[in-house]
């Protein structure tokens, strides 16, 4: 059994989180001028999780370029109003107690697409403000226009948005980055060989199709220096037969460690369009609590964690390291506060304008 709570702290590097309950990335779609600097609504959203009481609060998949935008909506931070823009927001997240986080992304063959809650779905056209999208190979996803193959100067290209985004995030103020190789976007797309057809370097064998990831963290390593972690995001499975599994995943996650990243963020799916996903409470869990044994790197478990005890338990038995929440959080924003009542554990960062409400 573990000695960990889930408030207590934890340190990766030079960076100590106050509590275990951290803020998963949400897309938002909300930048209604397309330009991808986050807005009032960011400063909210995400400041009311740092005043509720979260250890770290992470932003949405954000582009390292404008390609990698899954919508013309979506943040980004591949110019310095971007940046700036972040680091107003990131001011507000470190006043409440709280450590802040981003998540660097590119959607490849899922960029260009509609945000979810307008008239229109799928692929965005060009000539309605979308862009051409690409991919590690010409395999579109299902419903989705076909992408282009990237050649080996686009790849190159890609890890240094990479390490510029990286740079960015840095002086913004963040600290911590994460990487996103999960749901079905770019780096996941290379991951997979039901996405990945190529013939040279960057696909065929699991190192091959991994070695994207590895050139990113390198280079981004080789940017924030030595005191700043770095988490990949992975779909622990495609679930689909012949596709990405939990088993290479364990495996890519060793080597990431050893090219320089500290812990995985551990969720599923997204590759495929109408996979079958076996969806209750902590359903993700077990592939979270498999690659920390298996790779014996730290994890973090995410997917239907509802619940004060629930949540504990997971940091309690050893499955995780940190859990990150994100439908409950969203519906409860104070819901680290609420959990500390609940679990009868006394924290100091209430926020003293919120006194009067605290439970006795």
């Amino acid at each position: 059994m573990s000695e960990s709570t889930l408030f207590s702290p934890h340190t990766i590097r030079s960076v100590t989180v106050r509590n275990r309950i951290w803020v998963a990335p949400l897309c938002q779609y909300s930048v209604d001028r397309e330009d991808g600097v986050p807005t009032d609504w960011h400063l909210v959203h995400l400041g009311s999780f740092a005043r509720g009481g979260a250890g770290l609060v992470m932003t949405e998949a954000t582009a390292v370029n404008a390609v990698g935008r899954i919508s013309a909506e979506d943040t980004g931070i591949y110019t310095d109003e971007q940046r700036d823009g972040w680091s107003r927001i990131v001011g507000f997240i470190h006043s409440q107690g709280a450590s802040a986080g981003i998540q660097l992304a590119h959607a490849g063959r899922k960029a260009s697409v509609f945000r979810e809650w307008g008239a229109e779905s799928g692929t965005r056209p060009v000539g309605a403000g979308g862009w051409s999208t690409v991919a590690p190979s010409a395999v579109a996803f299902d419903g989705y226009d076909e992408p282009g193959a990237l050649d080996r100067a686009g790849i190159d290209a890609i890890v240094a948005d990479f390490a510029r985004a990286a740079r960015r995030s840095v002086e913004a103020g963040f600290d911590v980055v994460e990487i996103h190789a999960a749901h079905g976007y770019l780096v996941h797309q290379f991951l997979s060989p039901l996405s990945n057809r190529r013939d040279d370097g960057y696909g065929g064998s699991l190192e091959n199709r991994a070695r994207l990831l590895l050139e990113i963290i390198a280079a981004v390593r080789a940017e924030v220096g030595e005191l700043v972690p770095i988490l990949v995001r992975f779909s622990a499975t495609d679930y689909t037969d012949g596709g990405w599994d939990v088993t290479q995943t364990t495996a890519v996650a060793e080597w990431a460690r050893d090219a320089g990243a500290d812990l995985f963020d551990i969720s599923s799916g997204g590759l495929v369009a109408g996979a079958k996903i076996p969806i209750g409470p902590g359903y993700q869990v077990p592939f979270a609590a498999e690659v920390r044994r298996d790779a014996e790197v730290e994890v973090s478990a995410v997917g239907l964690i509802t619940e004060a005890a629930q949540a504990d338990d997971i940091i309690r038995s050893g499955r995780a390291d940190v859990v990150m929440m994100g439908r409950e959080i969203m519906r409860d924003p104070h819901f680290p506060l609420r959990a500390a009542h609940e679990l009868g554990v006394p924290i100091d960062y209430w926020p003293v304008q919120y006194h009067r409400a605290r439970p006795r």
